[in-house]
């Protein structure tokens, strides 16, 4: 199914372009054109595929060709095709490097070469700069952008499912180090209270007074709880891990505050005394609260003043712990796993109560409601997505911002570079172009003395090492019969915009023709009465 959704994109681009061909190059002069152009075409699309940078080299070279051929006109198919085959390489081909490599040979190789072919100098290297940035540098980069945007999309959607894996497994993990932390909790408190049992039993045993029957029933209760504070002991084993946190089990939370306090933190506190008939795991669930709190703005905003406020009244106790913006901000590279959050949230529900957590007036705070007698809440499925999102919220932020970073990069490369190539190119062009002008120049009164009829090698000593690549754009003379033409520069400046330059024509070693060609006239004034020399 996808091969041939494949086979048949490159069927119908096949089949546009050399549409294109037939229509551009059917008319032309040149009638090699249109099997060049379909051959071409054909042989670039058939390895598009497989091999871009092969596909890209094909469509290079026949502009090139086209280009020198038609003298720095590119046809219209040809630009058809090297943009199409260009975005196609960048899109299809992973590694960047081969593309670069195939641009710096065209660039050091194929357009010095092609702008000696031309027949028309300058305006073909002009061409060739042109065709090489905007037509094939420029589409590769768009290409390449194209492609590494999917890439960084698939991969952002695998990074998601691994960081959502990673995030419901982290909070699970916090979740039951809570529930373990509880479970110790029962241990010390309920295992304290099965032991008095036991003991109060066994010297009701021994008491006298008592019949045989009741110190029977008194050594059967010294027996069970005896027996239910071992199996207590077996099981929070279990569930204890070896790395849980562990704090004085009876600790209040004014105690709390005071050790607190004892090492520098600055904290001011309103707490209620512990009401009779307020639940043992509702106290648990106030101290671990302000416990994490307190540890937090210790690890992620130190300096910073800690307010702590616990109300307790008939049936519900209110716990919030707020702090201050830090003096000098938050620890550099410090960020939060929020795991002991989500284990308060753990704890609160456990309890029937809700968490808040948040940002307050620069600094954060965090609020507890417990109620006394409630049943454990049901854990919804957005307060579970919350939970498992505050987890990974510092990474996913990180990897977005990361993400964003790239994105920016390669739409910066794609506008930057051909522009900055095309400035390169263009710069050392007119280095280029300003040496063959000025080393081509024959000056005028050597172009007077030269005669017809003398050597090759009489007036070698006074012609230029190169002749001139800038010609004017004009209907020439005919070149005599069996003669071969040199051109070389005049005397005007670069900056005067209409070109000319001198043609000294030779035949079997002998100047059989000059001429100064101009901008200035439609045909060159010849210098002898014949034209075309004699």
């Amino acid at each position: 199914m996808r091969r041939g959704r494949r086979l048949v994109m490159d069927v119908a681009l096949w089949l546009g372009l050399c549409g294109w061909v037939t229509i551009d190059a059917g008319s032309s002069t040149k009638h090699w054109e249109l099997a060049f152009g379909l051959i071409a075409t054909t042989a670039a699309v058939a390895v598009s595929r497989r091999y871009p940078l092969v596909s890209l080299a094909i469509a290079m070279i026949a502009s090139f060709v086209v280009l020198g051929s038609f003298g720095g006109r590119v046809p219209i198919w040809e630009g058809f095709v090297l943009v199409a085959m260009s975005y196609l390489a960048g899109y299809r081909q992973p590694v960047a490097k081969p593309m670069l490599r195939l641009f710096a040979i065209v660039s050091l190789v194929a357009v010095p070469v092609a702008l000696l072919w031309s027949k028309n100098g300058f305006s073909a290297w002009g061409a060739l700069l042109g065709v090489l940035v905007f037509a094939s540098v420029s589409p590769w980069l768009l290409g390449r952008y194209i492609r590494q945007r999917e890439d960084m999309a698939r991969d952002g959607w695998r990074r998601a499912e691994e960081m959502e894996s990673r995030q419901r497994l982290v909070a699970d993990r916090a979740r039951l180090r809570e529930r373990t932390r509880i479970a110790s909790d029962m241990h010390d408190s309920l295992g304290h209270e099965l032991s008095l049992i036991a003991v109060r039993a066994a010297a009701l045993e021994v008491a006298g007074g008592l019949d045989e029957q009741e110190r029977q029933a008194a050594g059967d209760l010294r027996q069970s709880a005896a027996t239910a504070t071992e199996r207590l002991r077996e099981i929070i084993g279990v569930l204890r891990e070896d790395d849980a946190p562990t704090e004085p089990v009876h600790e209040s939370i004014d105690e709390l505050l005071d050790r607190t306090r004892a090492s520098g933190v600055l904290i001011e506190s309103s707490v209620d005394a512990r009401l009779d008939g307020e639940p043992q795991m509702v106290d648990r669930a106030a101290y671990r609260v302000v416990q994490e709190s307190v540890t937090n703005v210790v690890k992620h905003a130190p300096g910073a003043a800690v307010t702590v406020r616990v109300g307790r009244s008939a049936g519900r106790t209110d716990v919030v712990v707020t702090n201050t913006p830090p003096p000098a901000g938050p620890l550099p590279g410090r960020t939060s796993g929020r795991r002991g959050l989500i284990g308060l949230r753990e704890r609160v529900r456990l309890v029937g109560g809700t968490l808040r957590a948040g940002p307050h007036e620069g600094g954060f705070e965090v609020s507890a409601a417990l109620p006394h007698d409630a049943a454990p809440s049901e854990e919804s499925p957005e307060s579970q997505a919350a939970m498992d999102a505050e987890v990974g919220q510092s990474t996913s932020a990180r990897e977005l911002e990361r993400a964003r970073r790239d994105v920016r990069r390669s739409l910066i490369q794609a506008i930057v570079v051909p522009m900055g190539l095309f400035g390169l190119m263009i710069g050392i062009s007119g280095v280029v172009f300003l040496v063959q002008w000025y080393g081509s120049v024959l000056a005028g009164g050597d172009y007077d003395r030269i005669r017809l009829g003398q050597t090759r090698a009489e007036i070698a000593a006074v012609l230029p090492g190169g002749q001139r690549i800038a010609r004017p754009q004009v209907v020439e003379p005919p070149v005599p019969a069996g003669a071969t033409c040199e051109y070389y520069g005049t005397e005007r400046t670069v900056f005067n915009l209409n070109y000319e330059a001198y043609r000294l024509c030779f035949a079997e070693g002998k100047l059989v023709a000059k001429h100064r060609i101009t901008e200035d006239e439609q045909r060159g004034n010849p210098d002898d009465p014949g034209g075309a020399g004699r």
